[in-house]
C-alpha cells in the first residue's frame, strides 16, 4: 500500500514513524511550510518535515494544498491512500478523493464529540474524564466522516494537554496501523457519525487562554492544564502578563485554614473592591503561589514572567516577582 502522509506537529510524528516501521511505502509527505519561531524569529521546519527528511521521504510544503499544479504533483506519486494526522488545513474533496482508496484521518477525540482543531485542549478544559482517538474516513465537512475505529482513553487526574497529547499520539499511531490492516483486507465496518451529537473544539487562541478568576478553583485548574504548554494560560500582575502552570486545587476549608487574621489584617486593606478572585493569598517556596478563585484557590508551582523562561515559582518568589496581597487580573 502506497501512502501519502499529511501532518505537521509533534502529534503527527508517531504515526509517520509507525507507518515506516510497518513497511508501508511512504511516497510523499505533505507538511506546513517552515515558520518563524523563537526570539530570533528564524524559520523552523515542522516536526514532521524533520523526520521525513531524516528518512529521505519526498517532502511537499505548499502554503495551501490546492490548485492544478499541486494536484498533478501529488497525483504523480501514485498513492493508494492519504493518511492525515493534524496537518493544519481543511482538504478539498478533489484532494481527498485523489487516491483510489480515499483519505483517512487520525483525530484526537471520540467523534462526534470534539470536532475541530483543539480536541485535547477542550477535553481537559471542559472537565471530561475520558477522551480517545478516532480513525475516520475523511469527507467534505469538518471531522464528519464515517468512523473506522475508536480507542477510548481516560484523562488522568491533573494531566496537562501537553502530557495527554503525547499519550494520544502514541495510541493514535497504533490504531492507525490496525485500521490500515483492516482496510487492506476489506474488513472495515465503517459507521456514520451521529451528527446531532456533535460538539466542537475550536482553535485555542491567546485570548481564550486568559485565566478568569471568577470561576471555581477546579475550573481554573482545568483551564490552566488545558492551555499547557501552548499558548499557556496567562493573567496579569499589574500591567505585566504572566503565564502560570502546574495547578493544584485548594478547597475552601484549606483556604480558610490560612487564618482570618492573615486574610483580613494583612491582605484585604490593601486591595480595593469586594471580590477576592485573583488575590494572591500565599506566596511561599513550600506552597507556591496560591490564588483565590470564586470558590477555593489554586496553587501554582511553575510560572513564566514576561521576558523569562518557564521556571519554578520558588525562583519567581525569591526574585521578589510576586507577594501575598497582590492581585492577578
Amino acid at each position: 500500500m502506497k501512502i501519502l502522509f499529511w501532518g505537521t506537529p509533534d502529534f503527527s510524528v508517531p504515526s509517520l514513524r509507525a507507518l515506516s516501521a510497518e513497511g508501508y511505502e511512504i511516497v510523499g509527505v505533505v507538511t506546513q511550510p517552515d515558520r518563524p519561531a523563537g526570539r530570533g524569529r528564524r524559520l523552523r521546519p515542522s516536526s514532521v518535515r524533520k523526520v521525513a527528511l531524516d528518512q529521505d521521504f519526498p517532502v511537499f510544503t505548499p502554503e495551501l494544498p490546492n490548485g492544478e499544479a499541486f494536484l498533478e504533483e501529488i497525483g504523480q506519486l501514485g498513492p493508494d491512500i492519504s493518511v492525515v494526522v493534524a496537518y493544519g488545513h481543511i482538504l478539498r474533496p478533489e484532494v481527498l478523493d485523489l487516491p483510489p482508496m480515499g483519505s483517512i484521518n487520525v483525530h484526537a477525540s471520540l467523534l462526534p464529540e470534539l470536532r475541530g482543531a483543539a480536541p485535547i485542549n477542550w477535553a481537559i478544559a471542559r472537565g471530561l474524564s475520558e477522551t480517545g482517538v478516532t480513525i475516520m474516513r475523511m469527507a467534505e465537512g469538518m471531522d464528519s466522516g464515517a468512523i473506522i475505529c475508536q480507542v477510548a482513553e481516560p484523562i488522568l487526574e491533573d494531566e496537562t494537554a501537553s502530557e495527554l497529547t503525547v499519550r494520544l499520539s502514541g495510541i493514535g499511531a497504533v490504531a492507525l496501523v490496525e485500521a490500515l490492516a483492516l482496510i487492506s483486507e476489506g474488513a472495515t465496518d465503517e459507521q456514520e457519525q451521529d451528527h446531532t451529537a456533535a460538539t466542537f473544539a475550536p482553535k485555542v487562541s491567546r485570548h481564550v487562554a486568559r485565566i478568569s478568576w471568577t470561576r471555581p478553583a477546579h475550573e481554573v485548574s482545568a483551564h490552566v492544564r488545558a492551555m499547557d504548554a501552548v499558548p499557556g494560560a496567562w493573567t496579569k500582575l499589574g500591567d505585566a502578563p504572566v503565564k502560570l502552570f502546574r495547578p493544584a486545587v485548594w478547597g475552601e476549608a484549606r483556604v480558610r485554614a490560612l487564618g482570618r487574621e492573615f486574610l483580613e489584617d494583612n491582605v484585604r486593606p490593601t486591595i480595593p473592591g469586594d471580590s477576592d478572585g485573583g488575590l494572591v493569598i500565599r506566596a511561599t517556596v513550600s506552597d507556591g503561589v496560591v490564588v483565590r478563585c470564586a470558590s477555593g484557590a489554586v496553587a501554582f508551582s511553575e510560572a513564566q514572567p514576561p521576558g523569562r523562561k518557564r521556571m519554578p515559582v520558588s525562583d519567581w518568589i525569591n526574585g521578589r516577582g510576586v507577594n501575598a496581597g497582590q492581585r492577578l487580573v
